[in-house]
């Protein structure tokens, strides 16, 4: 990992350069605005390098409701240090809360003490006594024995009904067709535990028949307890549910979108990387699959290293360039507002093509409503200094 930060400075400095070559100042433009521009459309390019040990800050609004769910979720997490995660959330949200005038409010207590001591408790008592936000729900929030249970079983069923089979070829945006309700709900909860597309899990979902189907469905519920919400695989029946392959990169972009119902599988190597195109055209193509075929060698080594979440902590090292499989579930007036937002000139190539792939898709398979989505076409030049 230190390695790849260390080719993302590298890359970032070449492509840099290859785009200063190719791009001229307008005279109109500042040298400092222009460089700028330069290096952020290089850092667009460099960020495959990144892994995803990459450190983000996060900062959310959110309710002492919705907060008991989010924490009783983290801490049944795969991943050890998410779980610490959920640990450190929910002490955060039974301590005091943090008050950023403190220190000036202290101060003022004291000058209050020195004219009237009694007056000065009193202030004390009133303008620093502590404030809990939270503590009646959160202080109870435990990790999600629904969550665990169901994902180690489903896991297991994943395994034995696609065994060993490999992997089919898959466009990078599949626009399903509608399926029976438990086909749909049986192949969705297949699908999160595994690396298949979802139609290939659906063939094998129909030739497993009724029996198995509804086991699988009962598998997704058993665990349920009095106040859990059902899983996210049971969000069926979005008209339009589009099966993705993409860079872990552009994924962390569209995964945002809160109208859409996310089902991801896990962070692989198994479904290779993309390489940005001016790669080639700067003569560093070369190097960068060197890079990425070391780092798929390190991810599967650590995978089979054995011990305790070996295969959770092999994922760190995945940099954003590697594909990840993710099923999103969209109304039509989604389906229209990602591919409007996302296809537009200054967004991130990756999901621009994306983007414009979920418009052909609806497009074709819905002729009449094509004139109502207003894409931008990827296909045309992108002036670099306007975006």
């Amino acid at each position: 990992m230190q390695g790849l930060f260390g080719e993302y400075e590298t890359f970032s400095d070449r492509m840099f350069h290859y785009l200063a070559d190719i791009t001229p100042k307008p005279n109109v433009m500042k040298q400092d605005a222009y460089e700028r521009t330069l290096r952020a459309r290089a850092f667009d390019i460099s960020r495959y390098l990144l892994p995803l040990a990459a450190n983000t800050s996060l900062g959310e609004i959110v309710n002492a409701r919705t907060l008991e769910t989010q924490v009783s979720h983290l801490l049944a997490h795969t991943h050890k240090e998410v779980r610490r995660l959920g640990t450190l959330l929910k002490q955060a949200a039974t301590s005091p809360a943090y008050n950023v005038n403190h220190e000036s409010l202290e101060k003022l207590v004291e000058q209050i003490r020195a004219v009237s001591p009694e007056l000065g408790e009193r202030a004390a008592e009133e303008l620093l006594r502590e404030v809990r936000v939270a503590p009646t729900l959160v202080k109870y929030a435990d990790p999600n024995t629904y969550e665990i249970e169901t994902r180690r079983e489903l896991r297991q069923v994943a395994s034995e009904l696609m065994g060993n089979l490999p992997i089919d070829p898959a466009p990078v945006v599949d626009l399903l067709e509608n399926d029976p309700l438990e086909v749909e709900l049986a192949a969705t909860l297949i699908y999160e535990h595994s690396h298949y597309p979802y139609r290939q899990i659906r063939e094998a979902v129909q030739a497993a028949g009724d029996v198995i189907r509804r086991e699988i469905i009962d598998l997704g519920l058993r665990h349920r307890g009095r106040h859990d919400e059902v899983a996210r695989a049971f969000c069926a029946g979005q008209q339009f549910r589009f099966d993705i392959l993409m860079d872990i990169g552009g994924f962390r972009d569209m995964h945002r979108h809160r109208r859409c119902i996310h089902i991801g599988q896990d962070f692989t190597t198994k479904h290779g990387y993309d390489s940005p195109p001016e790669l080639e055209a700067a003569g560093a193509r070369a190097r960068y699959d060197k890079v990425m075929s070391h780092v798929k060698e390190a991810v599967e080594k650590m995978e089979q290293s054995g011990g305790e979440e070996a295969r959770e902590n092999a994922q760190y090292a995945i940099p954003l360039a590697f594909k990840k499989r993710t099923l999103f579930k969209m109304d039509f007036a989604e389906a229209v507002y990602i591919s409007e937002l996302r296809t537009g000139p200054a967004g991130h190539v990756s999901y621009r093509n994306v983007a414009y792939g979920m418009y052909e898709a609806v497009a074709k398979k819905y002729p009449p409503l094509a004139k109502y989505l207003r894409v931008t076409d990827v296909r045309e030049p992108v002036d670099l200094l306007k975006r």
